[in-house]
């Protein structure tokens, strides 16, 4: 059997991945009554009198609404809302399980961002923060900027926060095992959609005081004509300090630091070879970088990183986005800003033990991972929604960090218990 039908009978067997559960037993009357009517009036009546107490009450304290439109779904392009539920239910159960989150896919039946913004803007009441997913370049940048402002919770973009973090937290790493300074170093980032843009933007915020990032028109700087928007206009504004112009090959030329969002074979040996002493490279498109990872270190890579699961130093989002998104709901943050982000890498990095050029960063299966780095990256984010006076609530990091804790061990009990439920089936069958 081959890795497509694999997949295929896989998510057949349940008919998808996810399921809604209630959290409470329903077996006699008096539950009925306590958690449907009478009993729930009284509810309603209390969140009516203050809104914020749907927080408390509901399921809105732990909930994330997952929100697409399909057209522009991991590598495949704009396949439509449909085929984009398969992805938009592995993201809610990642959230369940690495963040105890409640992740609700919804996938819209329109491509008009106006309509997108009007979708999430009545659909806000139900959930504690919103992401926004594989929707296309630059609309999603111009949906999450206007959520952001309209908005009383938080809106996430993974395509571009998540992946910029988790970036963020390797290469922290990567350049303290090369003994280089974020400040110091000369950095090229390849690739001007949503990811690249948001890695460079992030990057900026951290110290880097030379980032350059690239399209396939070559460097982006102030002033340029060809193949531009607003959005590449104002990471233009902020990035290249040194004017540098020319294709990537040009600037690649004694980077320190080369991070590809891009695509595959876009980076060459001779680009390696033509960087820094010591240097840096992070392929990151996937499935297929844009160098081998053996490629890269045979061209002389100091510290090379990939997407894949399959090579060492994966640099994945599911490092971050279950405990940025369980910090902001925890913290009942009003929106997201880029000291949460920059603390959320931070709680990356340092979680990273035995540090070595082939382990910059943890791996996301591991089972002390799984249990520690969501809470950690949760209280991070809680510590800098209340330095940054975006929290909605008075909330202590740790006590943070031991409910995001607690709700993981939770689920990791119901997964045996449903893992025992599939073999005692398999075996009557």
């Amino acid at each position: 059997m081959d890795e497509r039908e694999r997949a295929l009978r896989a998510h057949l067997a349940k008919g998808g991945k996810i399921e809604v559960i209630g959290s409470v037993p329903v077996d006699t009357k008096a539950q009925l009554s306590e958690y449907y009517t009478p009993g729930v009036a009284h509810v309603s009546l209390a969140i009516k009198a203050d809104k914020t107490k749907a927080y408390d009450y509901t399921f809105k304290g732990r909930s994330a609404a997952i929100i697409s439109d399909g057209t522009r779904v991991l590598g495949l392009g704009d396949i439509g809302p449909e085929a984009a539920m398969p992805v938009m239910e592995g993201k809610a159960l990642l959230l369940k399980k690495f963040g105890g989150v409640d992740g609700v896919p919804i996938c819209l039946a329109t491509k008009d961002e106006a309509e997108i913004i009007c979708i999430v803007k009545a659909l806000a009441p139900t959930f504690g923060v919103i992401n926004i997913e594989d929707i296309e370049t630059p609309k999603c940048l111009n949906i999450v900027e206007k959520l952001r402002k309209e908005l009383g919770i938080p809106v996430f973009h993974d395509d571009r926060n998540g992946f910029a973090v988790v970036t963020l937290a390797a290469l922290t790493n990567a350049l303290r095992l090369a003994g280089k300074r974020i400040g110091e170093a000369k950095i090229v980032v390849n690739g001007a959609g949503a990811a690249g843009m948001g890695i460079a933007e992030l990057l900026v915020f951290a110290g880097a005081r030379s980032v350059c990032l690239a399209d396939t028109s070559g460097a982006l700087y102030g002033g340029r004509k060809a193949n531009m928007n607003l959005w590449k206009e104002k990471i233009a504004a902020v990035t290249n300090k040194d004017g540098r112009k020319g294709s990537l090959e040009d600037i690649a030329r004694g980077a320190d630091v080369l991070i590809g969002a891009s695509a595959r074979g876009a980076f060459t040996p001779e680009m390696v070879r033509s960087m820094a002493k010591k240097p840096i490279v992070f392929a990151l498109a996937n499935p297929y970088p844009e160098i081998d990872y053996g490629e890269a270190l045979d061209a002389g890579a100091f510290i090379a990183a990939t997407g894949r699961s399959d090579r060492p130093n994966q640099v994945n989002n599911l490092l971050a986005f279950p405990g940025i998104m369980r910090g902001l709901i925890e913290a009942r943050a009003k929106n997201v800003d880029n000291k949460m982000l920059i603390m959320a890498a931070e709680a990356i990095a340092r979680f990273t033990t035995n540090l070595s050029k082939e382990h910059i960063i943890p791996d996301p299966m591991d089972k002390e991972t799984m249990l520690g780095l969501a809470p950690r990256v949760a209280g991070a984010v809680v510590r800098a929604a209340n330095e940054s006076r975006l929290a909605g609530v008075d909330r202590n990091p740790s006590d943070a960090e031991r409910e995001v804790e607690e709700s993981i061990r939770r689920y990791l009990k119901i997964e045996r218990f449903v893992s025992k439920i599939a073999s005692d089936e398999q075996a009557v069958l």
